[in-house]
């Protein structure tokens, strides 16, 4: 038996080829959800451990019976599931027994194709259904609470950060007056409230109306930036001298965090005069590509979800 997770990775050989994986290493995919990337990583490796982080429950399900002949503990296992948010890597791997660091970790950020495909997640304004938005169902935060429950300038100051929505301030104005009359409960009501705040010459241009707030509220309420923070600076620290990360980003703050994260352990700057560079001063990364890698002509074609993708490698010193 199988669960339906169909998902077409993104930038799939340049994010594992660029991981440099070796045998007997260990690995963690921090974006398990259909397993493209683990499939392709395990695959590399006669033997070796990765170990697949994901807070959607579904997607953990749908690895359990997918990925049932790697993960049986009588036999050695190559692969362990960790139903988490990846911001708590450490705590997991020492709970886990890998203390002592990994060998590479991969990130392939935003949402996956299922959780925008089930109508009743709420995270698309082509489905109908209740404002939810939770990659993880246990949180008690959805776009219903957010939606309904902030003042206008929370949600316009969302709507701007998180969306770079132009007309944010237009939509959280539209957005109270109409809950003034009752909340606002499903997608298609919130599309239509978007789509009244919009003037008509910017709805007909630059794709769905919605598009940007609807991002915008995702991101707010998984706190994606935040936690993307969180766990590349826990990931950095966990990784062994020669350890790989790469991260693939959707969308230019999670390329500017990744960026300038990198950047960070990356750079140095030397006093001047100084002969030598004191190991506490000597820098923790070595960029792997100095420019992101983006898709091929060919996956551009295949994989609509790539044309937005930006892949950053960086390597432990």
């Amino acid at each position: 038996m199988t669960m339906e997770f169909k998902h077409t990775s993104v930038l799939l050989h340049e994010t594992i080829e660029n991981l440099n994986p070796q045998n007997g290493g260990l690995y963690v995919d921090a974006t398990f959800g259909g397993g493209g990337h683990a499939k392709y990583l395990l695959s590399k490796l006669e033997n070796g451990t990765l170990i697949g982080f994901d807070q959607d429950e579904y997607a953990i399900k749908s690895a359990q019976l997918n990925f049932a002949s790697l993960l049986d503990p009588n036999s050695d296992p190559k692969l362990q599931l960790v139903h988490d948010n990846f911001s708590h890597l450490k705590k997991n791997l020492v709970e886990l027994g890998y203390q002592n660091g990994i060998d590479g970790i991969y990130y392939d950020l935003g949402v996956s194709s299922p959780q925008f495909d089930q109508a009743g997640r709420g995270f698309s304004y082509r489905f109908d259904a209740r404002l939810d938005m939770r990659m993880d169902q246990s949180q008690s935060l959805d776009a219903y609470q957010l939606v309904n429950n902030s003042s206008q300038k929370e949600l316009a100051d969302v709507l701007y950060k998180f969306g770079d929505e132009k007309y944010s301030r237009q939509i959280a104005r539209k957005i109270v007056e109409r809950r003034q009359n009752r909340p606002i409960e499903t997608t298609f009501e919130l599309v239509e409230v978007i789509k009244e705040a919009i003037p008509a010459f910017a709805r007909r241009t630059g794709g769905h109306p919605a598009k940007k707030t609807f991002q915008a509220l995702r991101v707010a309420v998984n706190h994606e930036l935040d936690v993307l923070r969180e766990s590349l600076e826990e990931a950095i620290e966990l990784l062994k001298p020669g350890g790989r990360i790469s991260v693939i980003t959707f969308q230019s703050d999670e390329d500017k965090i990744v960026k300038n994260i990198f950047r960070k352990y990356s750079e140095v700057e030397v006093p001047r005069g100084m002969p030598m560079i004191p190991d506490s001063m000597k820098p923790t990364l070595r960029l792997v590509n100095r420019k992101p890698i983006v898709a091929s002509k060919e996956e551009l074609e295949n994989n609509n979800r790539s044309h937005s993708a930006k892949l950053r490698v960086a390597e432990k010193l």
